[in-house]
């Protein structure tokens, strides 16, 4: 038996799959990223006023995510997050499947580590298929990406996807492209004026 999840994947870049997804973006979708890394690397594959830079809050970008989803449904939400961070919050995977909004697409980079904080590993590294967790919760469409290619194939697919998918990534654990500006308030009224709900002073 096969004890660790996801390993006939490639491992792939954390900021190259993230280029590669916000490249594909072209009716103003929002995009929330995770703490640390994951959200350095959004802010460097291209700013947009539709991202949002969680600031230290480990685990609410699916939640966030899920929020913006429900409340503008005819917009693509994706959120972006790191294995230790869903780890943190599984519950919110059966949440998302009960709801089940159409519009939203997740992202999970597990390279197996608490990078920040010093590599520790996660149970994702050994123990803990994400992939096989979402689906227990109800979320079929969860798969992991074999490969860039097969990346962008998913990411294409949940452009005009009827309900919530979840991808799995397996990254490399080189540290994120560049440093998000840490202002909670600036992110927070760029994001709302992004997504048309509030006007610029």
């Amino acid at each position: 038996m096969n004890q660790t999840p996801a390993r006939n994947t490639k491992v792939m870049n954390r900021f190259d799959l993230t280029s590669r997804l916000v490249a594909k973006l072209k009716n103003e979708e929002a995009v929330i990223g995770g703490i640390g890394n994951t959200n350095f690397d959004l802010w460097a594959a291209g700013h947009r006023p539709q991202n949002f830079y969680m600031l230290g809050s480990m685990g609410l970008a699916f939640p966030i995510a899920l929020g913006v989803a429900l409340a503008q449904p005819n917009r693509r939400v994706f959120a972006l997050e790191g294995d230790g961070s869903l780890l943190m919050q599984l519950g919110c995977l059966s949440t998302i499947a009960t709801l089940k909004p159409k519009n939203l697409t997740m992202v999970v980079m597990d390279n197996g580590i608490y990078q920040i904080t010093g590599a520790q590993p996660t149970p994702a590294a050994s123990a803990t298929d994400l992939m096989a967790v979402a689906i227990g919760c109800g979320l079929t469409r969860s798969t992991w990406a074999a490969d860039e290619d097969d990346f962008e194939r998913l990411i294409d697919q949940s452009l005009t996807s009827s309900e919530p998918m979840l991808i799995g990534v397996r990254i490399d654990d080189k540290p994120g492209t560049g440093t998000t500006r840490r202002d909670p308030v600036q992110i927070r009224e760029r994001f709302m004026n992004g997504l048309g709900v509030r006007e610029v002073l």
